[in-house]
Parts: structure tokens; C-alpha cells; sequence
């Protein structure tokens, strides 16, 4: 009975407390006094309510615009979306930040940020990858003005890892028009792929399922056309094989290519008769 009546009491008090907090919160939002908006948002912040933080910032950034107090409401206006996961408005407003403060003593980690907060936006590879071509721009970017700064490291590791979700990218798709018989298509996407990709850590593969691709291409094509197929399945397992000698789809990469050797010399013999 008394652990209920605490309970109940607990509840109560909590429900007291943010009551009041509201309100205190809506009067300061009504306020024409901006500076009380300002020291209230700064509290906010350093007590790590963002929303609230966010919202007086909102309010009075374009009120106090040249003076003394923007350049840091700024500065945490952007933070403030940040550590509420907005990443696009973070990357936004410390782009914004960065550029119109060029001088502050935080323009480099706002322009690390705005990269940063595009790095965290970079959906999974199964989605359109936009966001990853311009967090790898934005990140290239900051390198290249700021290169020996203390985020030199992280951003490199950054791009590596944005760059292996583009591989991925890139490789699956190709993947997936394979898996959907689409054998033309795929062998061009694999070409692409290694051209595009020249070290991937999948051009082993993605050089094998080109040969498997065009030998599947050439097999279900019109006797015509089987001819040079093969030949191009051929040259295809020849660069294969010049590049993974040792590598594992070696045996089945040489199955493919024997009857190819045979399917020529017979179509070949075939046309010339």
C-alpha cells in the first residue's frame, strides 16, 4: 500500500514538474525580449534539450544577425539539429555556418560537420546512393582546404567507407541482372563495374560472373549469333585469368571456357562448309 501511495505521489510530482517546465518554456517562447530567448536557449542546450534549444535559436537568429551573440546561436543552432539526428538541416545550416563565418574559430569543424552530418544521411546500399556521391564531394572537399587538421584521418576513413558502399552498389546491381537472366545488360554492368572500380575488392567475382553471363548469353542465342559469343566468352576468361590464377571460380571459369573453345571450332567448322 505505501509503495502504491509513492508511486502515485512520484507520478504526480513528475507530472508537476513538466507541466511548469512547459510553461516556463512557453512563456519564454512568447517573449519579445530576445536576449532572455537567447540565455534561455543557451541553458537549453547545455542541459541537452535540443528541440527547445532549436526552437528559441530559430526564433532570434534573424533578429540579432551582425551582432556578437549570432555567430555562436549559429554555431549551436546547427548542433542542435545534429544531436537530434536531423542530419540534412545539420549539414545545412554548418555549410551555412561555415561559409558565412569563414573566419570563426569554428568555421573548420562546422565545414567537418556539414560533411559529416551528409556521411550519417548515406542511406543503405539497396537506396538510391545521392546523398553518398555528395558526403564524399563534401568530405573531399574540407580534405583539400584543410589538410593537415585534426580530422584528416577520420575523413579519409570516411570516404574509404563511403566509397566501398558505391562498390556495393554498383557490384549488386550488376549482381541483380544477372539473377534476372538479364545476361546482356549484366555483362555490361560488370564492365562497368571494372572500370569504374579498378581495385574493388569484388572484381574477382564480378570478372568471373562476366564470363558465366556472356556463356549463358551465348547459349541461349540464335545459331548466328553463338559464334562470336563464344569468342567473347573466351576473351573474357583470359583477362580472368590473367588477373586470378589462384583465385576460387578458377576451375569453373575453365569448365566454361573448354566447351567455348569447343563450341567454336564446331559452329566454326559448321560455317565453313
Amino acid at each position: 500500500m505505501f509503495k502504491t501511495r509513492l508511486l502515485v505521489t512520484l507520478l504526480y510530482l513528475s507530472i508537476g514538474f513538466i507541466t511548469v517546465s512547459c510553461s516556463e518554456f512557453r512563456k519564454i517562447q512568447k517573449s519579445t525580449d530576445w536576449k532572455r530567448k537567447y540565455d534561455a536557449a543557451m541553458k537549453y542546450y547545455e542541459e541537452e534539450e535540443y528541440y527547445k534549444a532549436n526552437v528559441l535559436f530559430e526564433d532570434i537568429i534573424p533578429i540579432i544577425k551582425g551582432t556578437k551573440e549570432a555567430e555562436l546561436a549559429e554555431y549551436y543552432y546547427a548542433y542542435s539539429y545534429y544531436y537530434q539526428k536531423q542530419y540534412i538541416l545539420s549539414s545545412h545550416y554548418f555549410k551555412t555556418f561555415a561559409t558565412t563565418y569563414a573566419r570563426s574559430e569554428h568555421a573548420m569543424e562546422a565545414q567537418y560537420m556539414n560533411a559529416y552530418s551528409l556521411y550519417l544521411e548515406s542511406p543503405v546500399t539497396d537506396l538510391d546512393q545521392s546523398s553518398t556521391y555528395e558526403a564524399i564531394a563534401s568530405m573531399q572537399t574540407f580534405i583539400n582546404k584543410y589538410p593537415y587538421s585534426e580530422y584528416k584521418d577520420k575523413s579519409q576513413q570516411i570516404i574509404d567507407d563511403l566509397q566501398l558502399k558505391l562498390e556495393k552498389k554498383a557490384f549488386d546491381n550488376a549482381r541483380l541482372y544477372y539473377q534476372l537472366r538479364r545476361y546482356k545488360a549484366a555483362v555490361v554492368a560488370f564492365n562497368n563495374f571494372e572500370v569504374d572500380f579498378p581495385d574493388s575488392e569484388f572484381n574477382e567475382e564480378g570478372s568471373f560472373l562476366r564470363i558465366k553471363c556472356q556463356f549463358e548469353y551465348a547459349q541461349q542465342s540464335i545459331p548466328s549469333k553463338q559464334e562470336e559469343r563464344y569468342r567473347e566468352t573466351i576473351v573474357y576468361y583470359q583477362k580472368f585469368i590473367d588477373k586470378f590464377t589462384e583465385g576460387k571460380f578458377v576451375r569453373q571459369a575453365q569448365d566454361m571456357y573448354t566447351i567455348s573453345l569447343e563450341q567454336v571450332r564446331e559452329l566454326s567448322s559448321i560455317s565453313s562448309n
